[in-house]
């Protein structure tokens, strides 16, 4: 009995592992989506931008964001209930593309030194927007499961 307890907790182990180690990659592609918008926003010439405290709130904005809003947990469905839209899946979703589309933007502005004139500015405010839903997102998730 003891063997199949012990064997069950290393499957529960390595499953919780893989799941970090998954989060921590999404984290990764947050900070890497965030270092191209930030590049974008720094050939805009606009001294605000082009600091160092900037960049990194960029790149700590997109690795919080697609750490916590792209993998929340999802509402339950019970049976007899009409299903509903998840307003946090939802709110995670948009979020997620629109930080994907900003960052896909400054990478082909970025790889194909294209000046976007005062698109960067537009850019830059979808990526704000986009990993501030994804980090409401992922913090309502968690804290309505949690109730």
């Amino acid at each position: 009995m003891a063997t199949k307890d012990k064997a069950m907790d290393d499957v529960i182990f390595i499953t919780e592992a893989a799941h970090v180690v998954g989060r921590a990659g999404l984290a990764m592609a947050g900070a890497m989506c965030g270092t191209f918008v930030a590049a974008g926003l720094t050939k805009a010439n606009a001294a605000w931008f082009d600091s160092a405290p900037f960049i990194a709130a960029m790149v700590l904005f997109g690795m919080f964001g697609f750490y916590l809003g792209i993998d929340i947990p999802r509402l339950r469905i019970t049976a007899g209930v009409r299903p509903r839209v998840d307003p946090v899946e939802l709110l995670s979703a948009t979020g997620t593309f629109l930080a994907a589309v900003a960052a896909l933007i400054s990478v082909y502005s970025f790889v194909f030194d294209e000046v976007l004139g005062g698109f960067e500015y537009i850019v830059a405010s979808w990526w704000m927007i986009g990993v501030a839903m994804q980090i409401g997102a992922g913090v309502a998730g968690r804290l309505y499961v949690a109730v």
